[in-house]
Parts: C-alpha cells; structure tokens; sequence
C-alpha cells in the first residue's frame, strides 16, 4: 500500500510515498530512499520501494528538497550534507509512525544518494543497515574526470563570477543537467546521462527539469562522503557497482569498497550507471532486499 506522505525537515516541507506490506504484523523495519543528482521520485525509486513492500519492509520515498514534490529554495540546487540532515528528519519521521520498528531502520541511495548513505552510515547509529548504489565516492576526482583539464580553470572562474554576482543580490547561475552536445557544457556531461534523464522524464517524471544551479556543481567539487566509509562498520553495508560505470565512477567505487570494514558484501552488476535502474533493475533490486532482509527483519 503506498500513501501521499510530508514531513517538516526544520522549516523545509518534504513530500514522498510511504509504502507499508499488505497484511503485515503491527511494527514492521523500514528503509529511507531519496534519489541522486537531480532526479525526482518517479525516475523509478517507486519500483525499488514495491519490491521492498512485498518483502515485508516499509519504505519511505521522499524528493530532496528544491527537486519535485519537495519544497525548498533555491530550486534546482543541490547542497549534498543538506540532503544528509534531510535523509536525519527522515529517518525520525518514519521512526515515530506507530507501524514502523524504530530499531530497524535501513538506508538505501544511489549515485549521488549512493554517497550520502556511506555518510550516513558513519554518522547515524540508528541506521542498522547500508546500501549503496552506483555511489558517488569523491567529488573532487569524479570532477576531474568529467571536466577536461582546459574547462577546468575557466570553470573555476565562472564559480567566483557567480559568488560575486549573488553577494551583490543576484540570482543564482543556472547549467544544464544534461546536454546532446559531445563536449557540451552540463553538470553530467555523458552521453549515456543525457539518454537516460531526457527518456525516463518523457516517460515517467515529465515534472523534471534539466538545470541545476552552478553552485550546486561547486559544491560537488568539494564533497568527498568515501573518507566516511571506514567509519560505517559494524553497521552492514552492501555496495552495488556496475562495472562500466562511467559516471561515478566504477574504479573509485571499488576502492572506497576495499577500504570498507566488515560486515559488507559487493554486488557487481554489468553495464553502466544507469543500468541500474533499468537493464539491471532485477539484478540491483534483489540484491537490495535480500540485504535488508537479512539485516532488518531477524
């Protein structure tokens, strides 16, 4: 059963779908799951949160604010360890709703989400359980591949223009999400990005818009959640990664995994980032539940 669901995160109404097992006992665990850079509810977080339902867990899906259904200004913007406290409130709310185990509580993320749970995991003992999707592990060097070295001071560059122009009263500069263009200028400036975010808002978040503001790619710079992965254990902590994964990249994925204390297991699926989601949807899925079974509902 899913219901329309808002909560108050300090000032910032959020708004998502609570998913609860039909004919489940009276306090069941429950998973948090927002979506990465960008991307809204619809992009296919509700197929991931049905097969969590039907094994028995409760799911709470909400919008990051400034995206969706979610409240919050400016829009487009993505402050990563603001997106953090908001998975916090999340986790509270779901724990204070009388059907739900406040002492099993799981975290799910993926892409730039998949990073937020590494933190998160580090962070907040009352999560008991991890999984992270196609994260991303470093802000700083997933840039340096996505951004060729002659971008890279003229881009410098255009984030002090707009430091300026918004001291003095301005609003924020805004980029595209995605772009067709080969060499274009976007925050995700992969081919595969552009196909994957323009076919799934046609088809299922026409609501999805393609820009973020440019401090939001600044800010990507400087997040580094990998330097928390060490800090999760004892809490169990599942990684998924797809091996042609170019986006958040593959190689930093798996190293932030080897440098991961136990308990954790790997998940390799074939494809790239946005496979996931897609091709691979069976594969990440039920790699997902089992773990959350395994770890929530002993």
């Amino acid at each position: 059963m899913r219901r329309d669901i808002e909560f108050n995160a300090e000032g910032v109404v959020l708004r998502g779908w609570l998913y609860t097992p039909e004919g489940a006992p009276s306090r069941v665990p429950g998973v948090v799951m927002a979506h990465g850079f960008s991307a809204v509810k619809e992009m296919y977080l509700d197929r991931y949160a049905e097969i969590f339902s039907a094994a028995g867990l409760a799911a709470l899906v909400f919008d990051n604010r400034n995206f969706g259904a979610s409240d919050g200004e400016p829009r487009d913007e993505i402050d990563p360890w603001q997106q953090v406290r908001d998975y916090r409130h999340a986790i509270t709310w779901l724990g204070r709703q009388p059907r739900i185990d406040r002492e099993r509580i799981g975290v799910w993320g993926s892409s730039y989400s998949g990073g937020h749970v590494l933190v998160l995991g580090a962070i907040d003992r009352r999560i008991k359980c991890v999984v992270s999707q196609v994260p991303l592990v470093s802000g700083s060097r997933n840039l340096a591949r996505l951004v060729r070295a002659d971008i890279a001071a003229p881009l410098r560059a255009q984030f002090d223009a707009d430091r300026e122009a918004r001291f003095a009263g301005g609003a924020p500069a805004m980029v595209p999400v995605v772009t067709s263009e080969a060499g274009g200028a976007a925050a995700l400036p992969t081919a595969d990005s552009w196909e994957w975010f323009t076919q799934t808002a046609s088809t299922r978040a026409p609501a999805w818009r393609n820009q973020v503001t440019l401090r939001t790619v600044e800010m990507l710079g400087e997040y580094e959640p990998g330097s928390y992965i060490e800090r999760i254990s004892p809490t169990p902590l599942l990684m998924v990664v797809a091996v042609g994964d170019h986006l958040a990249v593959a190689d930093e994925a798996f190293a932030a995994y080897n440098r991961a204390l136990e308990p954790k297991r790997l998940v390799i699926l074939n494809g790239g980032h946005f496979d996931a989601y897609v091709k691979a949807f069976e594969h990440s899925s039920s790699a997902a539940r089992d773990w959350f079974v395994e770890h929530l509902r002993q």
